[in-house]
């Protein structure tokens, strides 16, 4: 089975530590992040990035681990596992790409609800923290 080239590069970049410019370059200019707590999809490079930097920051790490994926062509859904402040977090990314190999589309569900109020604390620093 072939990996998607897109879901390659978002693996790295998870593994490797969150490097900025390689998150940069996996975006289309046009892309969306649906957000857990955010009500609105946040449209364009800029605060795509703005986020999913924020969350590799936040969730990422030694705890953050994939537990499985489900992958069909230029969509992959998958499934992840983290701890913070003693709070454990279950999660699922669902990514599109488009015909560039560039993330298109993003959406994160996060369970249960102390979980997503933790994440919410802590991505809310950090988007404030990146916006200073």
């Amino acid at each position: 089975m072939t990996i998607h080239p897109g879901l390659a590069a978002w693996h790295a970049y998870m593994a490797g530590g969150g490097e900025p410019q390689a998150l940069r370059e996996m975006l289309a200019e046009d892309a969306v992040f649906h957000s857990p707590v955010v009500h609105t999809p946040q449209e364009g490079r800029d605060k795509v990035f703005a986020y999913l930097q924020a969350a590799s920051h936040v969730l990422g790490g030694n705890n953050f681990r994939y537990l499985r994926e489900i992958a069909d062509g230029d969509q992959a859904c998958l499934e992840f596992q983290t701890e913070l402040e003693g709070i454990q977090i279950n999660g699922v990314d669902i990514i599109r790409w488009n015909a560039e190999g560039k993330i298109q589309d993003f959406k994160v569900m996060v369970r249960p609800l102390k979980a997503i109020n933790k994440v919410w604390e802590k991505m809310a620093a950090m988007l404030a923290a990146q916006a200073s």
